[in-house]
């Protein structure tokens, strides 16, 4: 048995099935791949697929093992390259991000500046997604850390820790009749035009659950994955806007004012994820720890070997 079995087995699961899917994404022929797993399993002595003529059909019950074994072997000797990478060049390489769009434009900045300063060869790769696709990206090793607020902690493959808390503002025009009043409730939302995230961004659920909590409609009339594009929409005058605070770090301006809606909606958590058992070289957890004064290289040590799930914000 080899590791290009390993990968061909690994990824034909992946592509559910599908060996034509599977031959591409290793850039290989379909044959090649199918002559390779039936291979591993004539040493194994066991079917790790079950077939309907030439095309797999299922995953067989010890094909289930087989795959188990295959991501904890696949998973070290990418350990194994992380290991040689690190030691035979300590400074430099490449830091992988995974991350929402609000964390990019409003939170990392900062963080990669100061890691750049303390480690100027290592180079930055930032990939922007949706919190599913950040997930994904950590599991499949396409970058070493992710950070969202939604979804990171809902796959048991990632080890998470909550990195800060934040509430949601509301953005106005500054003659708007909520642009002073002393304390502002959902029913003074209930009837206003809103401009707000996605459904899967940047705490949209708390939003929504506000709402049917009481059993309000919210008018909704614009969503959008950048707080920048929604406060251009207010002040184009279609509505009032929703968003993260961390998207008022910088001056509004004259013509808006903000104003905080934790009592409405709460407070939620942005949280950095690791692949679950993954290797991780110096500069990740500099990085980490320049995230948040919570975070630390013993505390993301002792998380990624069990011994601490969460702690207190």
């Amino acid at each position: 048995m080899n590791l290009h079995q390993f990968r061909f087995v690994q990824e034909a699961a992946r592509r559910n099935l599908n060996l034509t899917e599977a031959a591409k994404a290793l850039h290989t022929s379909q044959p090649g791949v199918s002559k390779a797993i039936i291979e591993l399993e004539e040493e194994l002595g066991v079917d790790i697929f079950a077939r309907h003529g030439k095309r797999l059909k299922r995953i067989t019950e010890p094909g289930q093992h087989v795959l188990k074994s295959i991501e904890l072997i696949m998973r070290e000797v990418g350990n194994l390259k992380r290991i040689g990478e690190q030691f035979s060049a300590q400074d430099s390489g490449t830091l992988s991000i995974a991350t929402t769009h609000t964390q990019a434009r409003y939170v990392l900045p900062h963080a990669v500046a100061k890691l750049r300063s303390s480690y100027p060869k290592v180079n930055i790769s930032l990939h922007q997604a949706t919190p599913h696709e950040v997930a994904r990206m950590v599991i499949d090793e396409v970058a070493e850390i992710g950070m969202a607020t939604e979804s990171l902690a809902d796959y048991p493959d990632l080890v998470t820790l909550p990195c800060y808390e934040w509430q949601h503002v509301l953005v106005v025009p500054s003659g708007h009749r909520l642009a002073t009043k002393e304390r502002i409730g959902l029913d003074d939302l209930a009837d206003e035009p809103l401009i707000t995230y996605h459904p899967s961004f940047t705490g949209r659920g708390k939003v929504d659950a506000a709402f049917a909590t009481r059993k309000i409609a919210p008018r909704i009339v614009l969503e959008a994955i950048d707080s920048d594009v929604i406060k251009t929409y207010v002040r184009l005058g279609l509505g009032i806007g929703i968003v993260a605070e961390m998207a008022m770090r910088e001056e509004l301006g004259p013509d808006l004012v903000s104003r905080p809606m934790g009592h409405l909606f709460g407070q939620s958590v942005a949280r950095v994820a690791f692949k679950r058992g993954a290797y991780l070289r110096n500069f990740v957890y500099k990085f980490a720890e320049t995230l948040s004064d919570r975070l630390s290289r013993d505390l993301i040590l002792r998380a990624m070997s069990g011994h601490v799930n969460d702690y207190e914000l």
